[in-house]
């Protein structure tokens, strides 16, 4: 079932979860006993990430140095595959540009599209580790939008092949990323606003945000997106506070503020668990406003601590 159906149907907020596949070398186990929790509150569907591979460098017994390329965690196709097999629930893969040509996306797509897999969430990606800005692929796509529109004609039965005539018509819900506080490479929010209407009006049928710890900028937001047009449901993206050293690496990473409030009461803390319990009431602070709001979804990135997203989401929902 689409993303787009669910909350078009839906009386009340619903839920849905972000994961990550499992490091190379885990088994697929590691992921359900993550999830197992949280499949109590019977989320709409789960959104598992995608990663591009990266360079290392490897020291040959020559004593050469070679660098070699890994993915670090494969398996997001499988993985969702896997999770509405295990679960009866619907997967959202992630879909980036960072990694694929424009072939390797068809056949992704198509693969997706064989699994019976309804949704793809079309994001860019991130630089390659090392790079200071991002690179796409030979023949690959450059920024979302180009991937957007990719897996849009793939919905219209246009494949690389030109040759293909009357193909099969893919039928994908699209969602894209939004930023409450702007992409760290926009100029503006009202550069950033521009670029995700293009994506609107290019086929994508929902947004899901960028993780934010002040509700004030989520609805923000919205509202700017309303007025420029953009009347696609936007669906607030939470991640809880874990530990101090976040208060400084998420919003270096991730472009966001945290609220003061937060801060002060996460360095007022004396241990780790009593970090983590701030974490999680802040989490279920947000939550319930956002709920009362009657946002469309409630999405999660559980990202290794579903026990705090359990606990907020056991008071909301």
């Amino acid at each position: 079932m689409k993303v787009i159906d669910y909350i078009n149907q839906a009386k009340d907020t619903i839920l849905s979860y972000e994961v990550l596949p499992p490091l190379k070398g885990k088994n697929i186990n590691s992921l359900f006993q993550h999830l197992d929790p949280l499949m109590e509150f019977k989320p709409s569907f789960i959104n598992v990430t995608y990663h591009r591979s990266e360079h290392v460098s490897k020291q040959q017994q020559d004593g050469s140095v070679e660098r070699v390329e890994v993915r670090k965690r494969p398996g997001t196709v499988g993985i969702c595959a896997a999770i509405m097999n295990h679960y009866q629930v619907d997967a959202v893969p992630h879909l980036i540009c960072g990694g694929f040509t424009k072939r390797e996306t068809e056949d992704a797509l198509i693969d997706l599209n064989f699994l019976g897999i309804d949704n793809v969430l079309v994001l860019r990606g991130d630089a390659a580790k090392g790079d200071s800005e991002f690179v796409p692929m030979p023949n690959g796509n450059n920024y979302a939008i180009d991937l957007l529109r990719q897996a849009d004609r793939l919905n219209k039965g246009l494949y690389l092949e030109e040759d293909i005539l009357d193909g099969f018509k893919t039928n994908f819900c699209l969602g894209v990323a939004g930023y409450p506080e702007k992409h760290f490479e926009a100029t503006s929010l009202e550069e950033d606003l521009g670029h995700l209407k293009a994506k609107v009006d290019a086929g994508a049928e929902y947004i899901v945000t960028q993780m934010f710890f002040d509700n004030a900028k989520y609805f923000d937001f919205v509202d700017r997106c309303r007025a420029a047009g953009i009347m696609v449901p936007i669906v607030p993206g939470l991640k809880p506070l874990t530990n101090k050293k976040q208060l400084s690496a998420i919003p270096r990473i991730f472009n966001v503020e945290l609220p003061q409030d937060l801060v002060n009461a996460m360095n007022n803390s004396t241990t780790d668990e009593g970090c983590e319990k701030v974490g999680e009431e802040w989490l279920t602070y947000q939550s319930k406003e956002l709920k009362k709001a009657g946002v469309p979804v409630l999405h999660y990135y559980t990202l290794g601590k579903p026990k705090i997203v359990y606990n907020a989401v056991s008071q909301v929902f």
